[in-house]
């Protein structure tokens, strides 16, 4: 099956010079891959050039003359910008040209752009930012982390839907775990829209663990965490934070003395190891899902590993019928349940 994936290559914070090598990279890894890269034509060519690579059957250039920054309003960037890289990319995907988008731009902006182009699915409401999380025992999928601050029952069911969907065409399992992130274990607990969220999963016909704590996303105790936008946004961002104070205290510790350094010097296969498995470049690649379309939101500063694996994330969802599979489930459940 030939996959064509279209690139935003102007967005992010390195632009063309992240996206075009990572492009490049990806041709030659995945026969079946075809990419557009969308943007500044003169911008690209010479990226190009400076790799000695051009244009072939199965890499082409689309010219897109306006760029979405990172500071842009994402409503001035809708009315405004209409000819911007990350909107052409997208409407490859409405037109059929492509099977997928990936951008590192402005995520309001390619949340808004891609909700007012590609619609939503039959029966999704609201788009949520589906990402990968690493657990104790191989990796999570956590969803919303923040495209929808305030959420009703109904949504936080079709989040749990999209990520066991997308959890069952990406990661291959015939019914992925999904658990509901609540302040306890107990069905009584939290506040009354994830009360009546925990009802409408347990009713779903999902593999509905029940609800989950913050402590249970690492430890890898469903493939799926469903939460509303602000939660989500929280955790991921609080997750970060602690990453990077470990990190930092271990450079001071390690860092302290001679005998310290002695130590840091035998530590450093496990140090290696251990950053290894924890490098977020291994876990780039947001979906927006929910989408008549994919859409996958690469971080702003991601270099070419980090973005390559985006790219992937996008060939990987496109190969895998994810579309299909949310929404023939959202069609079972509003057969089996007269609607939602």
């Amino acid at each position: 099956m030939d996959i064509t994936v279209a690139i935003d290559a102007m967005g992010g914070d390195h632009g063309a010079h992240i996206t075009v090598p990572a492009a490049l990279n990806i041709l030659s890894r995945f026969a079946e891959v075809h990419i557009v890269l969308v943007g500044l034509a003169d911008v690209i060519e010479a990226e190009l050039r400076a790799r000695k690579a051009a244009t072939s059957l199965r890499l082409r250039i689309h010219h897109a003359g306006e760029v979405v920054t990172m500071d842009d309003p994402p409503a001035a960037a809708l009315r405004n910008k209409k000819d911007s890289s990350m909107r052409v990319a997208i409407n490859l995907v409405k037109s059929g040209e492509a099977n997928a988008c990936v951008s590192a731009g402005n995520t309001g902006a390619l949340m808004a752009i891609s909700r007012f182009v590609l619609k939503m699915l039959p029966g999704i409401e609201r788009p949520a930012i589906a990402s990968v999380l690493p657990t104790l025992n191989g990796h999570t999928y956590v969803l919303d982390l923040g495209a929808n601050v305030d959420c009703t029952a109904e949504h936080l069911l079709q989040f749990g839907i999209m990520g066991a969907m997308l959890v069952s065409a990406v990661d291959h399992k015939e019914r992925p775990s999904v658990g509901l992130l609540n302040i306890g274990e107990e069905d009584i607990k939290g506040n009354d829209v994830v009360k009546r969220a925990g009802e409408l999963l347990r009713d779903s016909g999902l593999n509905f663990y029940g609800n989950v704590e913050g402590n249970d996303i690492y430890k890898g105790t469903t493939d799926v965490v469903v939460c509303d936008g602000f939660v989500g946004n929280v955790a991921l961002k609080a997750s970060e934070g602690l990453a990077k104070m470990v990190a930092e205290l271990l450079r001071q510790e390690f860092t302290r003395n001679l005998f310290t350094k002695f130590a840091a010097l035998m530590a450093r296969p496990v140090m290696k190891a251990f950053k290894k498995r924890l490098d977020p470049r291994h876990y780039n690649g947001a979906s927006l899902l929910g989408l008549r379309g994919i859409v996958i939101k690469s971080h702003g500063g991601a270099d070419i590993y980090a973005f390559e694996h985006a790219i992937e994330t996008a060939i990987e969802e496109a190969r895998n019928g994810v579309l299909r599979r949310i929404s023939e489930q959202m069609a079972l459940l509003h057969h089996e349940q007269g609607g939602i």
